[in-house]
């Protein structure tokens, strides 16, 4: 009965945002960019409902990347999550953005953003060599080609990085609908971002009688 200790829960990871932003969402090529603003958005409100540590990074904000996804700021609004800018490619070599990581205490990271055979590889990469349990949401990444995409996933993977999609993020934080706690909230961000699996919830609670 008891669960695998790979899995993730509310309190054995941080959660690493990277580089949502609408310079690196232009040349984007590998998901379209609905459906990369609508997963980021699935894995930000999952770890703000869960209270999972939460770090957002910039790259050249004000110069060049510009201000992250509106549904980042949604939920980590940079008045009050102060975003990490920074000049370097690889998020593991700012000092800052390292120290922050690293000082949530958790050995399961769990990172999304944008390259990801760039800005995702260095991190995931990085982190490994230091012991750390690295999971990449593969749907809440993206590259300038499907191909870039997929050789990064594939080169994190044998390296040892666990690959998870969006909804499997948010799904196995919840577990068990019988957690009450945070049924609603998690259901409500469904049906705004869940696609069909949104609406087969929505359809649920109209049409089931309770």
């Amino acid at each position: 009965m008891k669960p695998s200790p790979d899995l993730l829960s509310p309190e054995n990871h941080a959660l690493v945002l990277i580089d949502f932003e609408g310079q690196m969402a232009f040349a984007t090529k590998s998901i379209s960019i609905t459906e990369l603003r609508t997963n980021a958005a699935i894995i930000a409100g999952a770890s703000q409902i869960f209270k999972v540590p939460t770090i957002v990074t910039t790259v050249a904000e004000d110069v060049f990347s510009g201000p992250v996804f509106p549904e980042i700021e949604a939920f980590y609004p940079q008045a009050t999550s102060g975003y990490i800018d920074r000049t370097s490619m690889n998020t593991w070599e700012d000092e800052p953005a390292y120290k922050a990581i690293t000082a949530t205490g958790k050995q399961k990271l769990v990172l999304a953003g944008l390259w990801t055979g760039v800005c995702i590889v260095g991190p995931a990469l990085s982190a490994l060599a230091e012991g750390f349990d690295v999971f990449v949401v593969t749907d809440a990444c993206g590259d300038v080609s499907v191909e870039a995409h997929e050789r990064a996933v594939q080169r994190m993977v044998h390296a040892g990085v666990k690959p998870i999609t969006a909804v499997q993020y948010i799904l196995e934080l919840q577990r068990d609908w019988a957690r009450t706690e945070t049924y609603v909230a998690v259901t409500d961000l469904m049906k705004k971002y869940g696609a069909g699996y949104g609406l087969g919830i929505q359809y649920a609670h109209k049409m089931i009688k309770h």
